[in-house]
């Protein structure tokens, strides 16, 4: 109790300090439309011409007018800074208060979104290890490419995603193949870097004595390579699922799809639902955490089998 005491006291802080930092940033981005609605209930606001308030912003607007701000800050429809409690209630309604089938559940959403992440993780996963594994044990490799692998993460995702995505359809792949293809994308260098390293984690020694008893490369990496690299694997998986997962999401959003924690979000921008937006995002957050709770239980699991858990 006293450990867990220890971890959960600084988390707790934080959060409550992010919490209440989120409802003084309210105040003033909520400003001008807390003003124009006490300026039309006749309430007496400063100053009182809507063109001077037009240019002015919603910092001076709350100094100049700081009951009317703060009151009119936290229960606005389309807020342009939604209050916590209001992300809370939109959140609550999308995965408790609608069937799971429906397209307002968030839930939907999350697992259509997460469908094309598990498709992309694994492609991305699949690919990394095999590069790693080539690139350890073959010089060539190594020097050709590692440098394309690092070059390929200086593109950003949110240009190449359309090209990827219509290139796909113009040969007629669609449908989920697509973000999982921006998913793999994203997911494969950490886990080629984190496996390069793993796999050349064993020191001079080891490999020495497995010399010492004949052992051949296949058995070095079985019994030598893999075990130890697989710490260095399960932190890059866990980074990894997280792209995976930004992938999907930034794969939904030039495509124009009904469905998805992307499309989610486009759908509460085309409309002006910033709670929807916020919603959309905490939900994919959310889901990003368990993916990552998962891996952690299983690396957990599996070194502390091989003897290698703290």
């Amino acid at each position: 109790m006293r450990g867990l005491a220890h971890t959960l006291v600084p988390v707790a802080t934080v959060v409550a300090a992010l919490i209440a930092l989120w409802y003084l940033a309210c105040v003033p981005m909520n400003a001008s439309q807390s003003v124009l609605n006490a300026a039309r209930a006749d309430v007496v606001v400063s100053p009182e011409s809507a063109s001077d308030r037009r240019g002015m912003s919603g910092l001076a607007l709350a100094i100049r007018n700081p009951g009317v701000a703060v009151t009119g800050a936290f229960a606005q429809d389309r807020a342009r800074l939604p209050a916590p409690h209001q992300v809370a209630a939109e959140l609550w309604a999308g995965t408790a208060r609608e069937p799971v089938t429906s397209n307002r559940s968030l839930v939907y959403h999350a697992w259509v979104t997460l469908s094309a992440t598990l498709l992309g993780f694994g492609f991305g996963t699949a690919l990394g290890i095999a590069l790693a594994v080539g690139i350890v044990h073959s010089r060539v490799m190594d020097m050709s490419v590692m440098p394309w692998a690092i070059v390929s993460q200086t593109v950003p995702i949110i240009a190449i995603a359309p090209m990827i995505i219509v290139v796909l359809y113009s040969i007629g792949i669609q449908g989920i193949v697509p973000k999982a293809v921006i998913s793999a994308y994203l997911s494969f260098f950490p886990v080629v870097v984190g496996m390069v390293k793993g796999l050349r984690s064993p020191d001079a020694m080891q490999f020495d004595l497995l010399a010492t008893y004949g052992a051949s490369k296949g058995q070095v990496f079985g019994k030598l390579r893999l075990p130890s690299s697989l710490p260095y694997l399960f932190a890059s998986l866990k980074i990894g699922i997280a792209a995976s997962l930004i992938g999907a999401i930034v794969g939904e959003l030039p495509t124009g799809a009904s469905a998805g924690l992307g499309a989610r979000l486009l759908a509460g921008s085309y409309y002006g639902q910033t709670e929807q937006i916020w919603a959309a995002l905490f939900a994919a957050a959310i889901l990003a955490a368990l993916c990552v709770a998962l891996i952690g239980m299983i690396e957990k699991a599996l070194l502390g089998r091989m003897g290698m858990g703290s």
